[in-house]
């Protein structure tokens, strides 16, 4: 009985062991990984849009547009960016009904900025804990692991101007990550970002 018990107890004690094992090795390589995809695509896969606009303005009026050199030149980003970004906004306008003209009723401008941004997040990893969030009571036998991941935080701004009257009438920008690794996806995420923008005008129509 006493070698049955003892038997019980060795086999016991290595199956917790080997638990004990694997959740460590969940925690280590596992949960960083996942919380890593996580934001990566939250960060990546959202854009922030805010619009303003002169509520006093008729906005169906508008019916023909083009793009304003003196304001689109300003934009301090390639060239390559700014016909791929125009060419969005010119096929998303067209949608709405609106027709590219040499006489317009509406001009269109964009604007760009940029800035750097960092994610910091800590796993513990403590005993038997599953925990992403750290804990000051836990203090012995903790493995604190801390990942970092940096990125470009774009900003479009989308600009309607009034040609008669030379006035802002309706604005909106975009905000989110920019972290393009090749040409195809920046042009996916160029597209996003005015789609989600333009998709805002005219003021009410989703109402």
């Amino acid at each position: 009985m006493f070698v049955v018990c003892v038997y019980v107890i060795w086999h016991n004690f290595w199956c917790l062991l080997g638990v004990i094992n694997f959740k460590l090795v969940l925690m280590k390589y596992i949960k960083p990984l996942l919380m890593a995809l996580v934001i990566a695509f939250s960060s990546c896969s959202s854009v922030k849009v805010a619009v303003d606009y002169d509520s006093k303005v008729d906005f169906k009026k508008y019916k023909t547009f083009a793009f304003y050199k003196t304001g689109i030149d300003k934009a301090e980003i390639s060239d390559l960016d700014k016909k791929r970004i125009l060419r969005t906004i010119e096929s998303e306008l067209t949608l709405l009904g609106m027709v590219k003209s040499e006489n317009p009723d509406m001009l269109v401008s964009i604007f760009t900025k940029s800035r750097e941004k960092v994610n910091v997040n800590q796993n513990n990893n403590f005993g038997y804990g599953f925990g992403w969030g750290w804990n000051p009571w836990m203090g012995n036998g903790m493995n604190n692991n801390v990942n970092i991941s940096q990125y470009t935080e774009g900003t479009l701004f989308i600009d309607f101007i009034d040609k008669e009257k030379k006035e802002l009438v309706w604005q909106g920008v975009g905000t989110g990550a920019l972290k393009i690794q090749n040409r195809d996806k920046k042009e996916a995420r160029i597209k996003e970002f005015v789609k989600e923008i333009v998709s805002r005008f005219p003021p009410g129509k989703n109402k």
